[in-house]
Parts: structure tokens; sequence; C-alpha cells
């Protein structure tokens, strides 16, 4: 085992904490103690750390200045623990199997045993076309394991993931970011929806059909009427009749199956809806997104957040194959994060 400094003050030494010189106590120190009161036989005690007797006699010495206390006694047949040994061994015990847990699930992660929250920034588009099924998926397979979402934030999504506030992003990715890693999970096209009886809508819509529609958008700001879809319009010499802004992708379905209102959405977002829905594919219409994943280095190596990463994987893989997607050779991609608002 790979040996690490750790301070008293770590482990929670409570009954002796004030008396000790915290800065001599390291993990080496506390794991000899461990197997010398497991054992109570310095020679035992070295087989079982793989060290010489010499060494642990040494280590001993070192126990006993910083406690203050002889913590074991020669007898008839090895040692004899102390009073003040006995009160070390159980919240010694405790804590370096504390530790040897927490190293563990760094080595390997079992699903179906293992305890970790994992706390993901994302849209609510991100939401319910990916997170949704993840989270069914997560409690089927690691019912230890527990999801925190939180609202994407891009102003501050790069400081959350450094400083452990949030654990994985689910987003579009962005260039200035290259130093954070990142997973591509698949590339989002927009379908337009209507109620089931809209008499404006049908296969083969045109551009100049298409924007005497009565359109609702999206704008995650708040307020916009305006989005990339209309700078595309825009050079096609054609201005769309946006009548309505929503903050939210999931307020639009319901907002359009009820009225002749249509709107652009990402396809993926449909999964659950289309049945009361009508969808219809806009060829001429370029625009499309990446989304990925995107962690910080300090949970690359943590094998309990690349298990979820991987299952994010998974779950957006196949949930990618119940949709029907256009040629994405027809179209444009797009770079930026705002591409997500139609």
């Amino acid at each position: 085992m790979a040996f690490v400094v750790v301070y008293v003050k770590s482990i929670v030494f409570y009954l002796t904490i004030h008396a000790m010189d915290n800065g001599r106590l390291d993990l080496n120190l506390l794991l000899t103690l461990e197997a010398l009161l497991a054992e109570r036989n310095v020679t035992k005690a070295a087989a079982r750390l793989h060290l010489s007797q010499p060494a642990v006699s040494a280590q001993l010495s070192r126990l006993r200045d910083v406690f203050d206390d002889p913590l074991l006694i020669p007898a008839h047949r090895g040692m004899t623990p102390t009073a003040k040994a006995l009160d070390l061994l159980g919240p010694l015990r405790e804590a370096l199997d504390q530790l040897r847990i927490t190293f563990h699930s760094h080595k390997d992660f079992s699903p179906t045993r293992g305890k970790l929250t994992v706390t993901v920034a994302c849209t609510d588009y991100v939401q319910a076309a990916v997170l949704m099924p993840f989270a069914v998926a997560l409690r089927e397979r690691a019912p230890g394991v527990r999801l925190a979402i939180r609202h994407w934030d891009p102003a501050s999504m790069e400081q959350q993931l450094s400083r452990g506030e949030i654990d994985l992003a689910i987003t579009t990715p962005d260039p200035s970011h290259a130093h954070l890693r990142t997973c591509h999970l698949f590339t989002e096209t927009y379908v337009l929806i209507g109620r089931r009886d809209h008499p404006g809508l049908r296969s083969g819509l045109t551009a100049e059909e298409f924007v005497k529609l009565d359109h609702v958008i999206v704008s995650p700001s708040g307020g916009a009427f305006t989005t990339p879809i209309d700078e595309a319009l825009a050079a096609l010499g054609l201005k769309r009749q946006v009548v309505m802004s929503a903050a939210s992708f999931l307020f639009v379905p319901e907002i359009v199956s009820s009225s002749d209102l249509v709107a652009l959405v990402p396809r993926r977002q449909l999964r659950s809806q289309a049945d009361r829905l009508v969808l219809v594919d806009i060829p001429w219409l370029s625009e499309q997104f990446d989304i990925s994943l995107i962690w910080h280095e300090r949970s690359h190596g943590h094998a309990g957040h690349r298990w979820i990463r991987d299952l994010v994987v998974e779950v957006a893989a196949d949930e990618g194959k119940r949709v029907r997607m256009p040629d994405l050779a027809r179209a444009g991609r797009a770079t930026k994060a705002d591409r997500m608002s139609a």
C-alpha cells in the first residue's frame, strides 16, 4: 500500500488529539500502531507490514514519544497494550478503515455496493434528453449512488468543476475550456413541432411557409426574441414570426400541443412526447450542436466517477438509437453553447 502523510486531526483521535505533536504523526506510524495492537508482537507486526523488525521497533519508539505512553509493554508472550493503547484501538481502526475505503473507491468501484454522490450541471433540455434515462439506469445498477442535478451556469462552470462543487457538466463544449476533460456524447439536430391537427404543418415545408407560422423560441437568459436560427434565416432574406419567448424547452411542447404555435426543439427532447405532436424535419435548416460530457482532472482517476461517466456515455448512445436522426452530412455544425436556443 502506498503510504501518504496525514495529520492526526484528519483521523479524529478524540481522546488524545489535544496532547499530540501532530506534525510528527503520519500514516506510516498509525499503520504500524494498528499492526502492533493486532499482533502484540514486533516480529509478527513486521511480517504483516513487510518491514524489518528493527524498522518496526524504531517506529514503536517514535509512537511512544508522540503519545507519551509505552503503548505496548513486554509480557511473557508478546506484548500487552496499555490503557491508552486500548483507548486508541477503536478510533484508529475506524479511521484507517475509512481511509482504506476511500483509497479503494479510487482504485475500484462496485456499482451494487458503492456509496457515492455525483453532482451534474446541465440545462433543462439535457435533463430531459439525458439525465432522465440516466437516473433510471443509475437506480437499477447502483442504488447506493446519489444524483444531484444543478442548473448549468456557463459563467461559473469551470470554477465549479475545479472547486468540486459539481462533478460533471453536460453541455455544448467551449473551445476556451480545452484544459477540461471532454467526451463527445452526440450531435443534436432540431425538429419543428406543432399540435397533431395543425393546419400549417406538413412534410416538405418550405422556408417561406416556415417563417409565416407563429413561433415560440427559447431564450435561456430570458426575454430575447431572436436566436442563431434567425441569423440563418436572415442570410436567406427571411424573418420568422416569433410571438412568444420561453425560458425553458420543457414548457414548449405543452404550449404548442394546445395552440397553433410551432417551435423548433432539440430532437432528443421529444423521446416521450412525440405521440401527441406533429414532427416535421426541416432539411434546409442546417443548425445543430454538439453535446459533451465535461469533467475536471481532479476526478479523472476516481473509479466511481469513471463508472458514472461510462454509464452516461452508454445511456446517451442507447437513447440515440431510439431517435431518428437526419443525415448529418447535410448540416453545418454549431460551435457555440447558445446554439441550443431555437
